[in-house]
């Protein structure tokens, strides 16, 4: 039931519906519960943007849509769950529901995405309720970037121009049709029939348009920190003393570090001193005295102890809810697996009596890692964020695991002990 960090590329090769292993999360309402279902009419409109943007269309009769237009049923259709996408630079969104304003998005290619579509509907909200009464809408992302061709064409991102596109080419049949009731009163053209039928059967097609707002303006959105899947998943922290970059993918990784024209400080997500940087840059911080304390750190300590217990004769969530039996498998593993267990409590016990003990000598450093915490001082976007890079880091905080990262939580859960599972959709609806 270990945890096992996927990067984005691997992810996108091993994507696939996981069907009954997510029955638990199903039922607890904990497994994409918020997804939008679409079938008759509204799948047409949906092919007719999936046309429009330039993809292929769907052959399902059914499907879910989330907050931004993407359906894991399609991206299982198509096996690629960047389906929306034209390359890492240009992605898209479809609306064709009123019903999709603050759904979530459930695997967005940037970190904000959901505030983007949140900005879409706080702006154009009363015109896509009319809109998509009959129509629907093809959004596009646009960075003014064609294409990447290297990974620091990251650090392009800054304005995203939102624009909108109809489909049936709803505006031009708009103008259409004000043209032809305008020719309709010149002269004696009320007797034409030719301009009569044009008139009725637009209308029969498409209804009076003449009276309807379909002008949706294009957007601007501008971006600061964030994360992006494209080159195989990276953050850009560029609100703090120095920008850095970090990277998931260790090919894109080692592409970046010959870069010399950019001024910025370059990762890869495992290197240990990426932390170090992080604290310095005053983005994240760690009171071990304090974290002690709090249900993250008893959330970590289970955790390790259930990767430790090989042979349990009781079901795991019995043993990690109960303080004697946490006890009796605590002492019945291996000392080495106790010490890292126990691993914190244990310096901070020692550090009492004398200041010569040494953290990196007591402590494992990815459970370590995993007690960190986004810096006090960040606001809640920035700590979102930091709260994703920290679990992406070390991934041993199942609560945060699900909060921020869903997809990875998920590919997690598919290896776990039933019993474990109980544990964590227990701490997930109790947040405890």
């Amino acid at each position: 039931m270990k945890i096992r960090f996927l990067p984005s590329q691997e992810l996108q090769k091993d994507y696939r519906f996981r069907g009954n292993k997510m029955q638990k999360l199903k039922q607890a309402n904990l497994y994409r519960s918020e997804l939008i279902p679409v079938s008759g009419k509204l799948v047409e409109r949906y092919n007719k943007c999936l046309k429009t943007l330039g993809f292929t269309e769907t052959k399902l009769k059914s499907f879910s849509i989330d907050g931004v237009g993407w359906s894991p049923e399609i991206a299982e259709e198509k096996k690629d769950i960047q389906y929306l996408n034209h390359g890492d630079a240009n992605p898209h969104g479809i609306i064709i529901s009123p019903l999709q304003k603050g759904k979530p998005v459930y695997l967005p290619f940037h970190s904000f995405d959901r505030e983007m579509m949140q900005h879409v509907f706080r702006t154009h909200g009363q015109k896509i309720n009319d809109i998509t009464r009959d129509s629907a809408i093809c959004i596009d992302f646009d960075q003014d970037i064609d294409v990447f061709y290297e990974p620091l064409d990251i650090l392009k991102y800054d304005e995203v121009s939102i624009t909108f596109r109809l489909i049936d080419n709803l505006t031009e049949i708009q103008k259409e049709q004000f043209r032809l009731v305008e020719k309709f009163k010149i002269g004696n053209n009320f007797i034409d029939e030719t301009i009569q039928q044009q008139i009725l059967e637009s209308a029969k097609t498409y209804g009076d348009l003449r009276h309807r707002d379909l002008s949706l303006h294009p957007l601007q959105f501008t971006t600061n920190s964030f994360f992006t899947r494209a080159f195989g998943g990276v953050y850009v922290l560029r609100d703090f003393i120095k920008p850095i970059v970090i990277f998931e993918d260790e090919k894109a990784y080692k592409e970046a570090i010959k870069d010399t024209v950019h001024d910025v400080l370059i990762y890869h997500i495992s290197q240990p001193e990426l932390m170090d940087k992080l604290k310095d840059h005053i983005i994240i911080e760690c009171d071990l005295e304090s974290i002690v304390k709090t249900p993250n750190y008893e959330r970590i300590k289970m955790y390790e102890l259930a990767q430790c217990i090989t042979d349990a004769q009781h079901p795991i969530k019995e043993i990690l809810n109960s303080k004697s039996l946490f006890k009796s498998y605590l002492n019945k593993i291996d000392i080495e697996s106790r010490k890292k267990v126990m691993s914190i409590e244990l310096y901070l016990e020692k550090l009492e009596r004398s200041n010569a003990y040494k953290l990196e000598d007591l402590v494992d450093q990815s459970l370590y890692f995993a007690l960190h915490q986004p810096h006090s001082s960040l606001s809640a976007e920035h700590r979102d964020l930091i709260h994703k890079l920290l679990i992406n880091i070390s991934p041993k905080d199942v609560l945060f695991l699900y909060w921020y990262d869903k997809e990875q939580f998920y590919k997690s859960y598919d290896t776990w002990d039933d019993s474990f599972k109980d544990w964590v959709i227990e701490r997930i609806r109790n947040n405890i």
